[in-house]
C-alpha cells in the first residue's frame, strides 16, 4: 500500500523540482544581463593623427671654467712656511701667494754679496795699478813684458768681478723663487699644499683661474655623443639666481673617458656673461645645469 502510494506522488515530486531548477536559472540570467551592461558615452571629438617635432633634452652638471687658468709652482726646493691665501679668494698679479723657507737662499746671498764687494775692490785696485804703470811705460821706465802683465792682472779683476756679480744676481733670483706671486689678477680655485709640506720645483701647488670670460664645462653620457656637435644651441640655468643663458657647443672632445663612460665638451655664450665669481660668491661652488638642445 505505502509503494503504491510513494508511486503516485513520484511525478509531483519531478515537477516540483524541475519548476525550482527552472525559477534559478531564471534568477541568474537576469543577474547576468545586469552586470554586462555598460555607460553610455557621448560627446567625443575624433581627431586625426599626425606627426610633429619635438626637442630632446638632456640635463646635466658642469662646472664653470676661466678661459685663462694657470698652474702655480715652485721653482725651488723647501718647506713651505706660510700659505696665505684660500679657495675663492681674488688675488692680484704680483700678490704673494705662499711663502717657502728662505734660511739657505739668504745664506748663499749674503756669501756672494761678500764676494762681489771683494771683487770690487780687487777690480779698484787693478784699474788703479794699470792706470801708475800706464804711466811708466809711456816714459819708457818699465818694458813692454812689464806693461802686459799689468794689463791681464786688469783683464783677470775685472772678469772676476763680473762672475762673482752674475753668483749674485742668481743668488738673488733664488731667493725671490722663496715667495711665490700671483702670474695673473683673478681667483684661487684650488688649493694642493698646506704650511709646513715640502715644495718641489715644478709640483703644482694652487690653481688660479682669471680672464675676462669664463665658459662652461660638462661631461656628457657617451650614449647621446653622435647628438652633441659643435654650434649646437644650449641654455644654462645660473643658481641660485636661476637666470636662464642661451649659448652654444664651444668645443667637443670626443675621446670617451673608459671609467664613467662620458665625454667632454665646452659651452660658450654670446654675449659673454659675466658669472659671479667676480661679485664675492665661492667659485667652486658654481654649478651649472645645461640643456643640450638637439637641432
Amino acid at each position: 500500500m505505502e509503494k503504491q502510494d510513494r508511486d503516485k506522488m513520484m511525478p509531483v515530486y519531478l515537477l516540483t523540482a524541475i519548476g525550482l531548477f527552472a525559477f534559478m536559472i531564471a534568477g541568474c540570467g537576469n543577474k547576468q544581463e545586469e552586470a554586462v551592461k555598460r555607460p553610455v558615452i557621448s560627446g567625443v571629438k575624433i581627431e586625426s593623427v599626425t606627426v610633429s617635432n619635438t626637442d630632446d633634452i638632456y640635463e646635466v652638471t658642469g662646472t664653470v671654467r676661466s678661459t685663462l687658468t694657470s698652474i702655480v709652482a715652485s721653482r725651488v726646493m723647501g718647506t713651505v712656511t706660510a700659505v696665505l691665501v684660500r679657495e675663492g679668494d681674488m688675488v692680484q698679479k704680483g700678490q704673494v701667494l705662499l711663502t717657502i723657507d728662505d734660511r739657505d737662499a739668504a745664506q748663499r746671498l749674503r756669501a756672494a754679496t761678500m764676494s762681489v764687494e771683494a771683487a770690487r775692490q780687487g777690480q779698484v785696485l787693478a784699474q788703479r795699478t794699470w792706470q801708475r804703470y800706464k804711466k811708466l811705460h809711456e816714459k819708457d821706465v818699465i818694458s813692454r813684458q812689464e806693461m802686459d802683465t799689468i794689463e791681464m792682472q786688469k783683464k783677470v779683476a775685472d772678469a772676476e768681478y763680473h762672475r762673482v756679480k752674475a753668483v749674485a744676481d742668481e743668488a738673488r733670483t733664488t731667493m725671490s723663487f722663496t715667495r711665490v706671486v700671483a702670474p695673473e689678477s683673478g681667483r684661487i680655485t684650488e688649493k694642493r699644499i698646506e704650511a709646513g709640506s715640502m715644495a718641489m720645483p715644478g709640483t703644482p701647488l694652487l690653481v688660479l683661474e682669471g680672464g675676462d670670460s669664463s665658459y662652461i664645462e660638462v661631461s656628457i653620457d657617451a650614449g647621446i655623443g653622435t647628438s652633441v656637435k659643435t654650434g649646437m644651441a644650449v641654455e644654462a640655468i645660473v643658481e641660485p639666481e636661476n637666470t636662464p643663458l642661451r649659448g652654444f657647443v664651444w668645443e667637443v672632445f670626443p675621446a670617451v673617458d673608459p671609467s664613467s663612460r662620458t665625454f667632454t665638451a665646452k659651452m660658450a655664450y654670446l654675449p659673454v656673461y659675466e658669472f659671479p665669481s667676480a661679485s664675492g660668491m665661492p667659485f667652486l661652488s658654481l654649478r651649472k645645469l645645461l640643456s643640450v638642445k638637439g637641432s
